[in-house]
């Protein structure tokens, strides 16, 4: 895995990440976004474009958010979205679930588009 959202995404989805992705690897949940571990290229255009500061490298992942790279991984699997490897967002839309970590998370204001 490349990159990876963390909580200040949650409850905000901004988007801008989304609209700069190459790879079109950054996926809608239902209360943040998540990037597909296989599909990220490494570029970093979403890190510099995220408004609210939530996307790291996975290298350079503050120790707190560590969970956050399994959270980002499991969205993808059976148990949590059974979005697979798609090969693309943009075919597959946006999906109503979310990783149980991040379904469970405190409300967060909505600070965004």
């Amino acid at each position: 895995m490349a990159y990876v959202i963390t909580t200040a995404c949650i409850d905000v989805k901004d988007g801008a990440c989304v609209k700069c992705c190459p790879v079109d690897c950054i996926y809608t949940g239902g209360r943040t976004l998540y990037i597909h571990p296989d599909e990220c290229i490494d570029c970093g255009f979403c890190e510099s474009a995220c408004p609210t500061q939530a996307i790291y490298e996975d290298r350079r992942l503050p120790a707190p958010l560590l969970p956050f790279l399994a959270i980002n991984r499991e969205f993808f699997e059976p148990q949590v979205s059974g979005l697979g490897a798609p090969g693309g967002a943009a075919d597959v839309g946006a999906v109503t679930c979310d990783h149980p970590v991040v379904a469970a998370w405190p409300a967060q204001g909505a600070s965004g588009g």
